[in-house]
């Protein structure tokens, strides 16, 4: 497996299916964590975070240049956790919607290219109501698109609700 695309619902176990995956490679892991501690509810989350994964693994937290980290990682297996973080991150930044859907485009091709396998998470936000902001409808639709290049670019992708990996089958 080259690039691995873990999607679904908030809380469904993308995260864990992404460490269960990666303990079974036999080399090194790194973990391309985006999400960033603004506030102590976040800081929580983080350091929970930390303290599942395993000691040997390294970690990059870069909440922007994904692609950057992902070039930066070498012939270690990397986790990226996740898009949803990333892209939220570049939209508050001020970053133009079709900027970051072709940044996406590029960071999943290099994703592709790795020689060792990329395992990506993101959350699937496009299946509920229509967002009421200008806002929350312009994070959900770049999202979809981010999700989207990722997926293209995958090997393998897996729709993961309440712990339980569905396999997406390409288009025929």
């Amino acid at each position: 497996m080259r690039l691995v695309v873990l999607t679904g619902g908030a809380r469904a176990g993308k995260s864990a299916l992404a460490m269960r995956l990666a303990e079974r490679w036999e080399g090194p892991v790194t973990y391309v964590a985006t999400a960033e501690a603004l506030d102590a509810e976040m800081a929580r989350r983080i350091e929970r975070h930390r303290a599942e994964r395993p000691g040997e693994w390294s970690t990059i937290e870069e909440p922007l240049e994904l692609r950057e980290a992902l070039e930066g990682v070498g012939g270690r297996l990397a986790i990226v956790d996740c898009l949803t973080l990333w892209v939220a991150n570049l939209l508050e930044r001020g970053d133009d919607e079709q900027a970051i859907v072709e940044e996406a485009a590029v960071a999943a091709a290099v994703a592709a290219a790795r020689e060792t396998p990329t395992i990506v998470v993101t959350n699937e936000v496009g299946l509920g109501i229509v967002p009421a902001t200008p806002l929350g409808r312009a994070y959900r639709d770049v999202l979809g698109s981010v999700n989207r290049a990722f997926v293209e670019s995958s090997e393998e992708a897996f729709l993961v609700v309440a712990g339980r990996a569905l396999r997406l089958e390409p288009w025929p």
